[in-house]
């Protein structure tokens, strides 16, 4: 359905550093800087970018947005989880865990408050 998700910063190397670390932990690339000055990062189908607010003005949260990120291991949602630490980024909600449906779930602000989670796939 999606083509791409595309998040706002307000320091793009502040969250290359982050993005970098997390998406290595899931088994993808560093991101690309296009040229237009978006970081892209391509994993497993999906895209997604960050960029500085194209008005000029600073990027803000969505309240109640949350981006979901696809793992496919629990090692790689307890690898990105730690990444995501070390690198700026503040855990949220509850450790990382088992839900009912059988995903094992993961939740984080990057350095500029967005919301993401990245989970295994369901088993029920």
């Amino acid at each position: 359905m999606f083509t791409h998700v595309m998040i706002g910063s307000n320091d793009l190397e502040r969250a290359r550093c982050f993005y970098d670390a997390t998406f290595v932990a899931l088994g993808g690339k560093p991101g690309v800087m296009d040229p237009r000055g978006r970081l892209i990062y391509a994993h497993d189908g999906g895209r997604l970018m960050i960029t500085k607010p194209i008005d000029g003005k600073l990027a803000t949260v969505a309240n109640g947005g949350t981006i979901g990120i696809a793992a496919s291991s629990r090692e790689h949602v307890l690898a990105w989880h730690q990444a995501g630490i070390a690198h700026c980024g503040a855990a949220i909600e509850s450790p990382p865990a088992d839900r009912p449906n059988g995903s094992f779930v993961a939740y984080l602000r990057d350095p500029d408050g967005n919301k993401l989670t990245v989970r295994t796939q369901a088993t029920k």
